[in-house]
């Protein structure tokens, strides 16, 4: 048998996993031996690995969107499952799973299931089984859809999300269901753009459901162009795709069920850009810029005490540059001091971006000092602070009676969770123009616009969307659901002094 160049791709892969594997162990096995030098010698030949597997890809972040019952799970899975980071072995054993629970044909969205179990389940899941490649990008998705806090983390989400793949269904009655004033295709798309997701894929789904019939797919295209026309998009920058996610047509192979698809179409940054699959139109994306030459800001996810090591605080870097050696200051905790070394995946880095998520050491702090919802950030340039009151525009989205001011709901922004109290109504607005509608209103209900003065019944630290859109977007929260969406405006900071570390005047001093 002659061995293809695919077999011998996979069998380098194989090479290189056992290889990783038994360096693990020994890496565990002597971590205790000599851990300076084994953590950088693990870093150096893992570095040296990864080099020679080729120039790496860009990345970016999509967000999965659309009502319920659309098939994002089913078109999330299938790209995942077709392109992603999935081992052969890990879906050899769902299948068998999916076949012993009588699932029978194996379908897509039990990858998506099975994923968000194991997601669910631990703090240490494989962030490569939520990504896929396209030619250009290797691209994450956010959050799976169907998730029961999908809006709040949508708001709050550890990324910002670069595109929105807006899944439609195509089915006659689901479409129509979708975009009713009930359906959750217009609070996404809406949510999606005031958060500052500003680029737009529109997947029109189930198209088998209705024979790959052109007119309906004419007559949803005019329909959904008009509707995110509304919400702020211009449609000749989306390209709409006719799609089955549980077939796979138009996924990522042309579909020979649709002769009168010509392929999408759509204006970007560099000109026009043309395609057919879905897959194509992730990879028309305009590449996003990322926000490394801002001061750095780095919301904290989880504080860990590791014995032999120390505080080791880890979170996504938004914007910004970290690095060992780096005097950070952590708010509204007030903390100052010296981070002694920062890891991604087990290795070490010279420096942590925007879009990394990273764990970093930190000198003379304790666990009890610095915690979830704190924000790190460069004690020299422009560091974060703890919020006295903040200006927001909000969209009341979902509120059963009124609101005025006094209410205190939570509000998650970032990953801070804390009571805040709309202290001022400052003025009705017309949630697309902006316009002043109502001077000092006694109260605001659905569907209402307003800029609000918030006041946080805890330390809190957050930002102007406008410097750091990751700190200046959140949702609020009450009976267990999101009442409203806002966007910071404008902050008013404690000039509060906090405590300095003798590792921070240490460093200082170099």
């Amino acid at each position: 048998m002659t061995s293809t160049l695919e077999d011998k791709f996979f069998d380098l892969c194989t090479v290189y996993t056992i290889f990783f594997l038994v360096k693990k162990w020994l890496f565990m096995a002597l971590i205790f031996v000599h851990p300076s030098t084994l953590l950088s010698s693990y870093a150096a030949e893992s570095q040296l690995i990864v080099s020679t597997l080729g120039k790496e890809k860009s990345h970016v972040n999509v967000v999965v969107i659309g009502h319920v019952d659309s098939g994002k799970s089913t078109t999330t899975g299938h790209l995942i499952y077709k392109c992603g980071g999935i081992d052969k072995r890990t879906i050899e054993k769902f299948e068998k799973e999916a076949a012993e629970l009588g699932k029978g044909s194996f379908k897509y969205a039990w990858v998506l299931d099975k994923l968000k179990a194991e997601r669910e389940r631990g703090i240490t899941i494989d962030i490569a089984l939520w990504k896929f490649e396209t030619p250009k990008y290797h691209v994450t998705v956010i959050d799976a859809p169907g998730h029961r806090d999908f809006i709040k983390n949508m708001i709050t989400g550890t990324s910002q999300a670069d595109c929105a793949i807006l899944i439609i269904a195509g089915g006659i009655g689901e479409f129509e269901a979708g975009i009713s004033k009930d359906g959750q295709t217009r609070e996404h798309a809406l949510l999606a753009y005031t958060l500052g997701v500003k680029q737009l894929i529109v997947a029109i789904n189930k198209m088998d459901s209705v024979k790959w019939d052109e007119s309906r797919f004419e007559e949803i295209v005019k329909e959904t162009s008009n509707f995110i026309k509304k919400v702020g998009y211009n449609p000749k920058t989306v390209p709409f795709v006719p799609i089955s996610g549980w077939n796979g047509d138009n996924m990522i192979e042309p579909s020979t069920n649709c002769p009168w698809y010509k392929g999408w179409k759509k204006e970007t940054k560099a000109g026009e850009a043309k395609g057919k699959t879905l897959l194509e139109a992730i990879d028309a994306i305009d590449p996003p810029s990322r926000p490394t030459d801002k001061p750095l800001r780095l919301p904290l996810q989880d504080v860990y005490k590791i014995g032999g090591i120390g505080t080791v605080p880890v979170g996504r870097v938004e914007t910004g540059v970290i690095k060992p050696g780096m005097v950070v200051t952590f708010a509204p905790a007030g903390v100052t001091t010296e981070v002694k070394s920062v890891e991604m995946h087990h290795e070490q880095l010279t420096e942590g971006l925007p879009g990394d998520n990273v764990g970093f050491n930190v000198k003379n702090v304790s666990v009890k000092e610095i915690r979830r919802g704190n924000v790190c950030g460069d004690s020299k340039n422009d560091p974060p602070k703890a919020a006295e009151s903040f200006n927001a525009q909000v969209i009341v989205l979902n509120h059963p009676g009124q609101i005025s001011a006094g209410y205190s709901p939570v509000l998650d922004c970032h990953t801070a969770h804390i009571a805040c109290k709309f202290d001022t109504l400052i003025e009705k607005i017309d949630r697309r123009t902006g316009k002043k509608l109502e001077e000092a209103p006694k109260f605001i209900k659905s569907g209402d616009a307003a800029i609000v003065k918030f006041v946080p019944s805890k330390p809190l630290s957050v930002e102007a969307f406008t410097d750091y859109p990751p700190l200046g977007r959140f949702a609020v929260r009450d009976m267990r659901q999101t009442v409203a969406v806002g966007v910071i405006k404008a902050v008013e900071k404690s000039d509060k002094a906090g405590k300095v570390t003798k590792a921070a005047v240490k460093a200082t001093k170099k």
